[in-house]
């Protein structure tokens, strides 16, 4: 399985989100989606000093108070990192910026320090400056330009 490549900010997801123009890049052609009006500025259900505390938690992970982090594989064939800045708003995580290349595997364990599977996410690629579903992100992280 190839490595997921990427430069995005994690933002919660309420409600459903609304299909946006399609992103043509290097890497293909990928529907967008435009969250809702109101969710701007909503917090994930996650804690921020809980979040960083299992961040903190993981093997090579590395975490200041404020909320930056990097995380980093084994080294060797295996190297992976994923670093970055988590934000709060009232005590709750605002948004995540991270950027990295890691297996599937470990973003998942990345994402569940935010509460993913049980806090819907929408990825923004900062890059491209459009917003994206999970499963969406996931495909557009392992494909190769073309």
């Amino acid at each position: 399985m190839s490595n997921l490549r990427f430069d995005v900010s994690l933002h919660p997801l309420p409600g459903a989100a609304i299909s946006g123009p399609p992103l043509v890049d290097p890497r293909g052609t990928w529907p967008t989606i435009v969250p809702p009006a109101d969710a701007a500025g909503m917090t994930m259900a996650s804690d921020f000093d809980a979040a960083l505390e299992r961040l903190a938690a993981l093997e090579r992970a590395f975490v200041e108070p404020d909320g930056s982090f990097v995380w980093v594989g084994p080294g060797g064939e295996e190297r992976w990192q994923i670093d970055g800045n988590a934000y709060e708003r009232h005590g709750r995580v605002l948004v995540v910026e991270t950027k990295g290349n890691c297996p599937e595997d470990i973003f998942d364990r990345f994402l569940a320090v935010w509460g993913w599977p049980g806090q819907d996410l929408a990825v923004q690629l900062v890059r491209a400056g459009v917003f994206v579903d999970e499963p969406t992100f996931r495909r557009h992280a392992t494909a190769q330009p073309g």
